[in-house]
């Protein structure tokens, strides 16, 4: 059995006594229960990870020694960036989670004129933050030892109109002519999702504008919940990891 994986924010190092994130704390005791002299593994999201053992726990306080860093990594060689407008509900936080689960570098959320959620301000702050814990906790469960940053929140035409050197940037459309298979392999890619009901038009105008080239996957329509996963799968099938084995 696998020892039990948590992301500590702070910077970890060999042999360090530390003590454990509250929430982390909380987790390896009360939902693991978790006793002192257990094994688990702790990272720092800057690569490669620490196997650690509980010292002692106090109430909810929980102190680990940590052993020897481990270069133990999977991270894709394609460095993917997915654009996501976004969703409503608790799509973006399924989105997020199996985004990183399936290997994306970075997530940038993005507000489109079909956006459902509108955010700004606080609410957009504490969005972005949850969506953060999101994506590390989705490493802790898949074994990555980076985790993909969360940009801060903006409008999709601001982002649009940053100056960008990415070498490839992609935009799923139903109506596109060509398909991933037809794209020459990249190392990098940005990938674009609109939210319910798509991109709108001008978006559309804008993206174009800015480098970004229309594809479609397959025939069927797909909704945005499953067009952005399911354009990740496929590109780590072409170009990625998931080739490999």
């Amino acid at each position: 059995m696998n020892s039990p994986r948590f992301y500590c924010r702070e910077a970890l190092s060999p042999g360090a006594h530390v003590e454990l994130p509250e929430p982390v704390a909380r987790h390896a005791v009360r939902v693991l229960r978790l006793p002192p002299g257990a094994a688990m593994v702790l990272f720092d999201g800057r690569g490669g990870q620490y196997p650690a053992t509980i010292e002692r726990i106090e109430r909810d306080r929980v102190y680990a020694e940590l052993g020897a860093w481990e270069e133990v990594e999977c991270e894709s060689p394609l460095a993917i960036t997915l654009v996501q407008a976004l969703q409503a509900g608790d799509k973006m936080d399924f989105t997020i989670q199996k985004a990183v689960e399936l290997g994306v570098r970075d997530i940038v959320p993005v507000e489109s004129r079909r956006s459902v959620l509108k955010l700004s301000g606080e609410r957009a702050a504490k969005r972005v933050a949850h969506w953060q814990g999101v994506a590390a906790s989705a490493c802790e469960q898949c074994g990555r030892n980076q985790v993909p940053l969360v940009a801060p929140l903006e409008k999709l035409e601001s982002w649009l109109a940053r100056p960008t050197q990415a070498p490839l940037r992609l935009m799923l459309a139903p109506d596109a002519e060509d398909t991933l298979l037809s794209i020459p392999p990249a190392k990098e890619v940005q990938l674009l999702i609109g939210a319910e009901g798509g991109l709108d038009p001008q978006e559309m105008i804008a993206a174009r504008q800015s480098g970004f080239r229309a594809v479609r996957m397959g025939p069927r329509v797909l909704r945005t919940e499953t067009a952005g996963l399911a354009a990740l799968a496929v590109l780590q099938a072409l170009w990625g990891d998931l080739r490999e084995g």
